[in-house]
């Protein structure tokens, strides 16, 4: 019973010191939004390529009323130009589940994501928009590392 009681201290002190690690991580590259202070970036946009320009208009349609022009970010929701989302921390994969499941607030504080009505192969087209937003502006695959 005390090896057990002993093992989830363990287990609630490690929990912590991730929390802690994110909120570190979030604050020091300027995340956090929905505290009061900018919550969108300035946003280089490049020339597209035809996926991308579809991917824009759907993006458009979809996803800016939240995300805001360029996925600069809103009060609404969070940049997705911006470190947090590059493919070495949330891959395409995480964009469909966010889109077809929703997602709980995790990086920023603007409330939980609903799910969205959106065709998968929709969806495509608005990743590439977005990674080609984010290689514009410098954002490159980064390992994730916790």
């Amino acid at each position: 019973m005390i090896e057990k009681l002993k093992a989830n201290a363990l287990s609630l002190l490690l929990g912590g010191m991730v929390i802690l690690a994110a909120a570190i991580m979030i604050s020091r590259s300027g995340g956090g939004g929905g505290d009061g202070g900018d919550n969108t970036v300035d946003v280089n946009v490049p020339n597209f390529s035809v996926v991308g320009l579809e991917g824009e208009a759907l993006f458009n349609t979809s996803c800016a009323v939240c995300h805001g022009p360029n996925a600069g970010g809103s009060d609404r929701a969070p940049p997705l130009v911006h470190t947090i989302y590059n493919p070495g921390h949330h891959a395409d994969e995480a964009f469909f589940r966010a889109v077809l499941n929703g997602v709980r607030a995790h990086h920023w504080r603007y409330g939980n994501m609903p799910r969205l009505d959106v065709p998968r192969e929709d969806i495509t087209k608005i990743i590439a928009y977005v990674r080609e937003l984010q290689q514009a502006n410098g954002i490159a695959t980064r390992p994730h590392n916790m």
